[in-house]
């Protein structure tokens, strides 16, 4: 696993007003996915780098605040509905989902594509919305869940949509996390920076898991508003070689405007 987990020490070691504890609280609430939903002191001592009494005095005072939740007959913990009551605010408050949804549905009818809205969450991209109509995508996207930035065309055109300077600082931040990743994929982030002036889009084709294709393009909004991106993914068998590019390309480009028209930016 990247660095990214524990990584928020190093970062923020000189700052004073840097709440440590709370820092490394997150980090165990954030080792746990979907492919490993249940997991002991161990496990996440190894996941995020922490000793393995923090991380037993963090799971306890998570589990008693309704953050973690104790697996009956083992010594280990899952999610707990704090999680879920924390993210609903932020959802319900996410009011441009429901005018961006109807334009997913139909992009998603018209190219048989799996249409996500993403938005920055450190070095990962989570989906906010999503349109799953690839049902041989055996990575299923669904709200809340994410992916790295670099690896994918929704994280390049969010990086790519974003302000110089927030783009160099997550770029550095990527770098110091998880170098050699950072060095694998340094190269396909210059393609994109480069052909995107030109196409208005990115391109991954199979960056981050060699079955998934996908393009995305980031959708403009006011300098106060934050960051969103939408993509089409499609797996690798049923992807043509110019599918994405000639097909889909024009239709989401067509979308994104639509959108940008009906949210009030142009």
């Amino acid at each position: 696993m990247p660095l990214n987990e524990h990584v928020p020490d190093q970062l923020h070691a000189t700052d004073r007003q840097f709440a440590v504890s709370l820092a490394r609280g997150m980090a165990i609430l954030r080792v746990f996915t979907a492919d490993q939903p249940v997991l002991g002191n161990r496990e996440i001592c190894d996941r995020t780098g922490l000793a393995k009494a923090t991380v037993s005095r963090l799971t306890y005072t998570l589990t008693l605040l309704g953050y973690l939740s104790h697996v009956s007959g083992l010594q280990k913990y899952r999610l707990g509905p704090g999680v879920l009551s924390l993210g609903y605010p932020f959802l319900a408050s996410l009011t441009i989902r429901q005018v961006i949804r109807p334009f997913m549905e139909k992009l998603a009818q018209d190219t048989g594509c799996t249409i996500n809205l993403g938005m920055l969450d450190r070095t990962r991209v989570v989906f906010v919305e999503t349109c799953r109509l690839d049902e041989s995508n055996i990575y299923r996207p669904d709200i809340g869940s994410t992916r790295p930035v670099l690896a994918t065309s929704v994280g390049r055109a969010l990086l790519l949509g974003s302000g110089v300077k927030e783009r160099e600082s997550l770029l550095n931040r990527i770098r110091v996390e998880d170098p050699i990743e950072y060095r694998r994929l340094l190269p396909l982030w210059n393609a994109d920076v480069k052909e995107f002036q030109r196409r208005a889009y990115c391109h991954s084709r199979g960056d981050w898991k060699k079955e998934i294709h996908g393009i995305a393009a980031p959708i403009r909004r006011s300098a106060r508003e934050e960051g969103i991106a939408l993509n089409c993914t499609l797996t690798g068998a049923q992807v043509n070689k110019d599918f994405l590019s000639k097909t889909v390309a024009p239709q989401l480009l067509k979308a994104v405007r639509e959108i940008e028209h009906a949210t009030g930016f142009i």
